[in-house]
């Protein structure tokens, strides 16, 4: 792809490249492996995280999609990096909006994001019909394509840009494609306020014939970012 190319379909700039790993996605979503065993699971968006990577390597069935997954190899390789180094800076900063409990301090939480980062790049390199591009609130995937669909760092996360109707949009675009359940995380804004729509975002699944649950996960890093939404589709 030319950079011509690539910058016509999403300014690279303007989105962050960074993932979380398998590990914190068990914790943030409160997984077992038995629990996704046999199913089809769709990470969504799932940027530069390993859960892919690593669960397929576990046996499990996953697809992951992104709006940059548009863009080289090369290209998002090259942004990680760049992401990982001012993330790190703005933590310095920033450190006390954080518990640092399951990362003992800046340089432990620099290991992780970076072997997320090489977990997943190694794996768009070999597998790359896993990694999808799509551009939210549209999926090209069939309805029920997905048994469990697991969606973290997005929705609620940037309420600021992410007007209610691009959430409602998206949330129906989720339970189109997902047969089971959805589970959501986190419940809160980039400063730890809780989502502000949230009470109308459940009154709307529970119209639509959802069993809505929010649940305290055993992961906190950003200050009160310790539950998500379990969403189970009632049929």
């Amino acid at each position: 792809m030319s950079r011509t190319e690539s910058k016509a379909k999403l300014d690279l700039e303007k989105v962050i490249f960074i993932g979380r790993t398998y590990e914190e996605y068990m914790k943030m979503f409160s997984l077992s492996e038995d629990l996704l065993e046999g199913k089809k699971i769709l990470d969504c968006p799932a940027g530069a995280c390993s859960f892919t990577s690593v669960g397929q390597k576990k046996g499990l069935n996953i697809t992951a999609c992104d709006i940059v997954y548009d863009h080289s190899l090369e290209d998002l390789k090259s942004k990680g990096q760049e992401d990982i180094a001012h993330t790190m800076e703005h933590m310095e900063k920033a450190k006390t909006n954080y518990i640092w409990d399951y990362f003992k301090n800046i340089h432990h939480l620099k290991e992780h994001r970076q072997r997320a980062l090489n977990d997943c790049a190694a794996d768009m390199g070999e597998n790359s019909q896993r990694y999808i591009p799509v551009d939210l609130p549209h999926l090209p995937f069939k309805d029920k394509e997905f048994d469990i669909l697991l969606s973290a760092h997005f929705l609620f996360t940037y309420a600021d840009r992410l007007d209610f109707q691009f959430h409602l949009d998206t949330l129906k675009e989720l339970l189109r494609v997902t047969k089971e359940e959805i589970r959501i995380f986190p419940l809160v804004d980039l400063e730890g306020n809780k989502y502000k729509h949230l009470d109308k975002v459940i009154r709307y699944l529970i119209d639509n014939d959802c069993l809505v649950k929010e649940v305290e996960v055993p992961y906190e890093f950003q200050a009160q970012a310790n539950s998500m939404l379990k969403i189970k589709k009632m049929h």
